[in-house]
Order: structure tokens, then C-alpha cells, then sequence
């Protein structure tokens, strides 16, 4: 399968890097921004990425996060900064907690809880990794997207983060059949990331968000912007089980339990390419089918993305 030019693809990266990098406003104050061309709101994954990375900087460097909870208050606006206020809660001997709120227009657009840790030994063990063929084996997504024209393929080209998916996309089995919430994708930043262990962290938070809802919707054949579906991450949770590279392939294993009062749960682990667990994820999600029989790219999801995946 064809990749696209290295080159192509670092520059996507190093967008999203320079997005991760926050301004330091005043002590225990951050400011970022959102891409020029981001849709109608900000994406979560990036607002989380930015609250990771607001936290992490208030943190001595011997201590790694493990943990954060997050909630998504409002649609942020993508036009604006976001203004990022650290809370130091506590700085203990093994653990220290942070709390993050992103404001705009004078009022709080998201909040996050981040728990981290001083290296320490302990008993370790890992759920196997599901068998699933080799990233390299599988369609690029710009080969995913060329039904949809060169728009789209220039789009899926143009994304910092690599994805395969490994069973065919939810916008097939929309119509194909086959449907069930289990949904597998292998992703790598598209390109290499410099050595710095919380800004591989923040890469995989930001694209946790990218396809964990779509389990919710795999089940009942819609899809974004298929559909007339309105969506939104209500809020997210992430544990970092081991150190990990960003840049390298990591499998993304997700499923939907259950979804009911117009709100879908989903549930996502990720491996690395040597079958390790290094992150689990748990997300709910604001989820209302207006007209489940609608059939073209007429319906819109809550964060504005574009047909046929939430944009990035």
C-alpha cells in the first residue's frame, strides 16, 4: 500500500507539535490555539492535548502522568485562544495532582484531573493484544477515503496522525451490514516526534478522540455526516499503563457497551506493536439520531467535522 511523501507528512506533525507547544502566559497560565482551518468547533482531542500539556509543565520531569479525567463543558470556539488555568492541588511524595480549566469568553469550555507519578516497581502483567494483520498490510486512509474524490484523499493525506483500519470503517458496514461496536485501528504520529515523554502522551490523548464514538454509531449503521447525527464527547478518561512512543504503530481496540437517553459509552485500549498494554481509554459521548433513514451527507455532528469521519 502507498504511503504518502515523508515529507507531507512530518509537516502535519510538526503542526500538531506546534499546537502542543502552549504559551506561558503568567505562572500556572497557558495559551493556545486552535488550526486555521479547524471546523465549526474545536476538536476534543485537541483540548485535552493542550490541558495535558498545561499540567504536565507545572510537574517535575521525574514524574510521569498516569491518569486524567476530563469533562467537555462547551464547544469551544476555534477563532479565539484558549486560555488554560493550572490548579496545583497537591505535590505529595509519590503522587502529584493538577487540575486544568480551558476558558474562553470568560467562561470554562473544558476541565481535566491529571495524577502523576515517581517512577516505582511493582507486580506488572498485560491482556494479550487481539491478532490483527501488520499496519503495513493495510489501506492507508488516504486509499480509504478515494471513493469520496480527491478532496478527501488530499485531507486524509494532510493529518498528523497515520491511521489503518484494521476491520472495514464504520461509513462501509453503514451500509454493508456487519455492524457491531468493536472497531480496530492502528495509528502512529505521521512522522517522528522529538524524545520528550510528555509530548508522546499528549499525541495518543489527542487521538484517542478520534475514533472511540464511532463505536457507538457502528452498531446502529449511521454515521457522521452520513446521517443526521449530532454528537459531542461529554467526557473522557485515559490510564498510562507504560512508556510508549507516539511515533511508533499502536493498536487502538474500541467497543460501545451500551448507549441510552441520547448519550453512547465507549471503551478503547491501546497496544503497542509488541502486543503491551500502554493505555486504556473510557469515553461518553452525546449521541442523537434525528433521522436514522437519512442517507446522504446532509446531517452534521455536533463538532462539525467533515464526511465521513470526525475531522481533527
Amino acid at each position: 500500500m502507498s504511503d504518502a511523501e515523508p515529507v507531507e507528512e512530518q509537516v502535519s506533525l510538526d503542526r500538531l507539535v506546534a499546537l502542543l507547544d502552549l504559551e506561558k502566559v503568567e505562572e500556572n497560565i497557558f495559551r493556545g490555539v486552535s488550526p486555521p482551518d479547524s471546523p465549526v468547533r474545536v476538536f476534543g482531542g485537541q483540548v485535552a492535548g493542550q490541558a495535558l500539556v498545561a499540567a504536565g509543565r507545572t510537574v517535575p520531569a521525574e514524574r510521569h502522568v498516569h491518569s486524567l479525567h476530563a469533562y467537555f463543558i462547551r464547544g469551544g470556539d476555534p477563532r479565539v485562544p484558549i486560555v488554560y488555568q493550572v490548579d496545583r492541588i497537591r505535590d505529595g511524595r509519590s503522587f502529584t495532582t493538577r487540575r486544568v480549566v480551558a476558558v474562553q469568553h470568560g467562561k470554562a469550555i473544558f476541565s481535566l484531573a491529571a495524577s502523576f507519578q515517581k517512577q516505582e516497581d511493582g507486580v506488572t502483567h498485560t491482556t494479550p493484544m487481539p491478532a490483527v494483520p501488520d499496519p503495513e498490510s493495510l489501506p492507508t486512509l488516504a486509499e480509504r477515503f478515494a471513493e469520496f474524490g480527491d478532496d478527501m484523499v488530499d485531507y486524509a493525506r494532510n493529518r498528523p496522525i497515520d491511521l489503518r483500519y484494521v476491520n472495514d470503517p464504520p461509513w462501509v458496514t453503514r451500509s454493508t451490514g456487519g455492524r457491531t461496536g468493536a472497531n480496530q485501528v492502528w495509528m502512529r504520529a505521521n512522522g517522528t516526534l522529538p524524545d520528550d515523554e510528555l509530548l508522546h502522551v499528549c499525541v495518543l490523548t489527542y487521538a484517542s478522540d478520534l475514533t472511540l464514538l464511532d463505536s457507538a454509531l457502528a452498531r446502529h449503521g449511521v454515521y457522521w455526516n452520513m446521517d443526521k447525527v449530532l454528537g459531542a464527547s461529554l467526557d473522557h478518561a485515559l490510564w498510562f499503563h507504560r512508556p510508549f512512543r507516539a511515533d511508533d504503530w499502536f493498536l487502538y481496540d474500541t467497543d460501545s457497551p451500551t448507549a441510552s437517553g441520547a448519550r453512547g459509552l465507549a471503551t478503547g485500549r491501546f497496544f503497542a506493536r509488541d502486543g503491551t498494554l500502554i493505555a486504556t481509554v473510557v469515553q461518553e459521548g452525546l449521541l442523537r439520531v434525528l433521522d436514522s433513514d437519512a442517507d446522504g451527507p446532509d446531517g452534521a455532528n455536533g463538532d462539525g467535522s467533515e464526511a465521513p469521519g470526525r475531522g481533527d
